[in-house]
């Protein structure tokens, strides 16, 4: 911890890089439609991105628990991740398509390190006792990217055209390049270096999160909350037509979402003695259920209902996500156990996103119904981990 780098310069890099994070997928989708014209090439795109970050992320957070400083391997990732989307803008109708996607799965391989890569380092930048609150502001910041990106995304094309809002996004992910450059040295990691072999490394980060019971649990409740998350916000454009009208009222309830979670964890940092980690994370999924089945009803009352329990659920979850990770997680492993989190989430919501697709088409009541089954799954799976550790003894940590 440095005391010349403060959480306030964490939080403004943080969020700097998560919008343009959020931004790069609605903009390149628009990008790819417009130089293209077709809906399979700009999907291709956006899920050449998020399939490549199963593999990415671990990777890269075995590379940043071994760095003594992890801020230049983190603005190195930024760079490559800003420079990729530029690359696709301009390769987009110039090259072969499966060439373009390539360079979109190489961003996607960096892709973590927006996320769990800046996460992971938020103990060495405050105080043990400051780690409750800060936990909340970093959440926060995930939520006013989930916000602000979409929204900045069609604004700036529909102003200026689909073009300008990818570069916009690069620009935004290189705001945060002198907040990641200076992130403090792990002086630990300096005095001795780790040089075992990375497999090794990796099978520790694996088996960390399978076995440190807690994280077994928050991790199998997160990564089966988010395929349900993933199937509704693919039924939001339809929800959005067949309950309020338009499909475009459907990014309404997308952002009635984040705001609601944004408050959420708002009240959570100012009062961070609220948050019992391991009881919210499978309380958030029933209150996830119960939206989603609020949302099946089609009536546009409980629809709005739902909009505001969803945000409920989904942003102290991530609260409660970060916080368990950063209890349990030994330090040397910590930042892998992060990313390697961040892939399994961003992997389960680009399922769940497919699922519902079709689905929703044939039944959008049925795909919403599934999405709250998921949440059900989520709650129950945690139950019986719960069940389990108490038959072999209390892992102290409850």
């Amino acid at each position: 911890m440095t005391k010349s780098y403060t959480l306030g310069r964490y939080t403004a890099g943080a969020a700097a890089a998560r919008t343009g994070d959020e931004m790069s997928g609605p903009a390149l989708l628009l990008a790819g439609l417009a130089v293209t014209g077709s809906a399979a090439v700009a999907s291709s795109l956006l899920a050449g991105i998020m399939i490549a970050a199963a593999v990415g992320g671990p990777l890269f957070g075995v590379l940043l628990d071994r760095s003594a400083r992890p801020g230049r391997l983190l603005t190195g990732a930024l760079t490559g991740y800003a420079s990729a989307l530029v690359v696709i803008l301009i390769a987009l109708g110039r090259i072969p398509i499966a060439l373009t996607v390539l360079i979109a799965v190489f961003a996607g391989l960096l892709g973590p390190a927006l996320s769990g890569g800046w996460t992971s380092q938020l103990p060495h930048v405050v105080p043990p006792e400051a780690l409750a609150r800060a936990n909340g502001l970093d959440a926060m910041t995930f939520n006013a990217a989930g916000l602000a990106g979409p929204a900045l995304a069609g604004a700036v094309a529909a102003l200026v055209g689909a073009a300008a809002g990818v570069i916009v996004a690069a620009v935004l992910i290189c705001l945060a390049l002198p907040a990641a450059w200076a992130l403090p040295v792990t002086r630990e990691r300096e005095q001795a270096r780790i040089r075992t072999p990375v497999g090794t490394d990796l099978t520790a980060g694996f088996r960390a999160i399978l076995h440190i019971r807690p994280l077994a649990r928050a991790t199998t409740v997160s990564v089966i909350s988010c395929v349900g998350e993933g199937m509704l916000v693919a039924c939001a454009p339809l929800l959005g037509q067949r309950v309020l009208g338009t499909a475009g009222h459907g990014a309404l309830l997308l952002s009635g979402i984040a705001v609601s979670a944004l408050a959420a964890n708002a009240l959570l940092a100012r009062h961070p003695e609220l948050l019992r980690p391991d009881t919210v994370m499978w309380c958030s999924t029933l209150v996830l259920a119960g939206a989603l089945l609020l949302a099946a009803t089609g009536r546009p009352t409980l629809l709005i209902a739902a909009v505001v329990l969803t945000g409920i659920g989904e942003g102290p979850q991530l609260t409660a996500l970060f916080a368990v990770r950063h209890r349990e997680a030994p330090e040397r492993l910590r930042g892998q156990i992060f990313t390697t989190g961040a892939s399994l989430k961003l992997t389960a919501f680009a399922v769940g996103a497919a699922i519902a697709g079709p689905l929703a088409v044939r039944s959008l009541p049925g795909a919403l119904l599934t999405a709250a089954a998921c949440q059900l799954l989520a709650a129950l799976s945690c139950a019986l981990l719960w069940r389990e550790a108490e038959h072999k003894g209390s892992d102290g940590n409850e």
